[in-house]
């Protein structure tokens, strides 16, 4: 049976400030929609699902986000994942330039966890908090080279 990975969906507490931290970085917006009915009920599994979503992707297409701001029921905050805890993590992105996408980064509030690391002269890589609290990692593969 082939699979493939569609898009890995956030519930988030800003719609728009979230798209814009994405887009910020290089992601694209693919559609947007307000969706609600007894089809979204049984999709999602709650009763009454209303919702504002937006659809971004990696400039190169293989990548999507599926984002979501609860309008029905009431968004639940829950306190930000932990890089330890079991359950969804985080997203990754690779980047041409790890201190250009920490610039984009900081223009949102946005910082590292700790610091940036080096994996052996392979990839510059660090955890940011992005909004809502998405946990964000941002990696450089050092090993390419420019053409």
């Amino acid at each position: 049976m082939p699979i493939t990975l569609d898009n890995v969906g956030i519930a988030v507490r800003d719609l728009e400030a979230t798209i814009a931290f994405f887009t910020d970085l290089g992601l694209e917006v693919v559609g947007r929609d307000t969706v609600s009915g007894e089809w979204t009920d049984t999709a999602v599994g709650l009763d009454g699902n209303h919702a504002n979503i937006a659809m971004l992707q990696t400039p190169d297409g293989q990548g999507r986000l599926e984002l979501f701001e609860y309008l029905h029921p009431d968004a639940i905050e829950t306190e930000p994942t932990l890089p330890n805890e079991i359950g969804m993590h985080r997203i990754a992105f690779q980047v041409d330039d790890i201190q250009q996408a920490l610039e984009v980064a900081a223009r949102h509030g946005c910082h590292p966890l700790r610091g940036v690391a080096n994996y052996g002269d392979i990839y510059k890589l660090t955890y940011l908090r992005g909004p809502s609290g998405i946990l964000v990692m941002l990696a450089q593969d050092l090993t390419r080279t420019e053409t």
